[in-house]
């Protein structure tokens, strides 16, 4: 089932300049990106992004850091996008991510972790749509 899913290349692997090799991880799994853009988060955007996190110890610290400088926004699409895009990502931590995940090879800790991506349609659904008017969407 063809769906999409909103995936971020965070400031720590844009500052590493690795946002080619996650492009190209995307696009060997077969998730197309259908949008695409570089912007600089302020920090009222990244707690707008991240307010389901509100209550937890460390919201503060990840609105920080994603807008700390420019991070890569990006609307993936391909056959079970979501659950394939999450695989592709290992897990949150680094340090326990499989090999060949993103974040096993570009991720610090779980704080500095190269992406983020959708975990659910509904959730997909809300993040696309904040950094994504219909019209920038391209099939």
């Amino acid at each position: 089932m063809s769906e999409r899913t909103l995936a971020i290349i965070k400031p720590d692997a844009v500052k590493k300049h690795v946002i080619g090799d996650i492009i190209h991880r995307y696009e060997q799994a077969g998730l197309k990106p259908v949008a695409i853009k570089m912007l600089h988060m302020s920090k009222s955007v990244a707690e707008g992004f991240y307010a389901v996190h509100k209550t937890r110890p460390f919201f503060g610290s990840l609105c920080d850091f994603m807008s700390s400088c420019p991070a890569v926004v990006l609307v993936l699409q391909g056959d079970n996008a979501i659950k394939k895009n999450r695989e592709l990502m290992g897990a949150t931590d680094p340090a326990k991510a499989d090999a060949g995940t993103i974040r096993k090879a570009h991720g610090a800790n779980i704080e500095f972790n190269a992406v983020h991506g959708s975990d659910s349609p509904e959730t997909a659904n809300f993040e696309i749509g904040y950094f994504f008017p219909g019209m920038e969407i391209f099939d």
